[in-house]
C-alpha cells in the first residue's frame, strides 16, 4: 500500500478548500498515511481524518508520549536520545516517517526550517513530495531538488537566509537551476540530484 507522509509547519493550523480536496484524493485512493503528533498542521490534518472516520492512518510520535492522537490509530513510537526536545530531537521522528512512506503531502508556510527539513529527506530518498505553498495557497508538485530550488526563491529574503545557514542549500539545491544562489552569490556549482521518474500514485 503507498504511504504518504503528511506534515506540516505549526502555523497551518486550518485547512482550506485546497488541502481539503487533496486530502479526499487521499481517502478516496484509500493510501496509508503516515503523520506526525504535533499541533498545528498535523493536529489539524488528523481532524479531518478522524471526522471522515479514515482509519488508514498511523501516528508517529517521539519518545515513548504522544501529544495528539485524535483517532485512536496506531502509534509509532520512535526513541529519541536527546533529552531536550528541539529541532533535532523530533527531527528523528519525521526521518523515520520520510524512510517509511512511499511520496509525501507537505504543508508549508514557507518559513517553517522542519517542513523544509521533511521535503529535503523526501526529495533525497528518490520520493515525490507534494508541497501547499501557503504564500500562494497553491500545490506544488516537487519531484527533485531542481523543483524545490525554484519554490524556495519565491520565499521571503530573510527566510532564504535562514534556511542557507541552517541547511546549506547552496551546495545542496539542483545548481542547473542556479538553486538558491547563483554562482555570482557566491555558491560553488556540485554534481546535483537527477530527477526521480517513478509514477505518483496520486497522478
Amino acid at each position: 500500500m503507498t504511504t504518504v507522509f503528511i506534515g506540516g509547519s505549526r502555523k497551518v493550523a486550518r485547512l482550506n478548500d485546497v488541502i481539503r480536496t487533496r486530502l479526499d484524493n487521499i481517502i478516496r485512493g484509500h493510501l496509508a498515511v503516515a503523520i506526525g503528533d504535533a499541533n498545528g498542521a498535523d493536529k489539524a490534518v488528523q481532524t479531518y481524518l478522524a471526522q471522515k472516520w479514515y482509519r488508514h492512518v498511523t501516528v508517529y510520535c517521539a519518545g515513548t508520549t504522544h501529544r495528539n492522537n485524535l483517532g485512536n490509530w496506531p502509534a509509532v513510537h520512535v526513541p529519541v536520545e536527546r533529552t531536550t526536545r528541539d529541532f533535532e530531537y523530533y527531527a528523528q521522528k519525521d526521518a523515520r516517517m520520510a524512510e517509511d512512506a512511499s511520496c509525501g503531502f507537505m504543508l508549508w508556510d514557507g518559513s517553517s526550517k522542519g517542513t523544509l527539513n521533511n521535503i529535503l529527506v523526501l526529495l533525497r530518498a528518490g520520493k515525490k513530495c507534494l508541497v501547499y505553498f501557503g504564500p500562494e495557497r497553491e500545490c506544488h508538485l516537487l519531484r527533485s531538488l531542481r523543483d524545490l530550488s525554484d519554490l524556495v526563491r519565491k520565499c521571503r529574503q530573510e527566510d532564504q537566509a535562514t534556511f542557507e545557514k541552517k541547511f546549506r542549500l547552496s551546495a545542496v539545491l539542483d545548481p542547473t537551476s542556479l538553486g538558491l544562489f547563483s554562482h555570482q552569490d557566491g555558491a560553488a556549482p556540485n554534481k546535483g540530484i537527477q530527477p526521480t521518474r517513478w509514477k505518483d500514485a496520486r497522478g
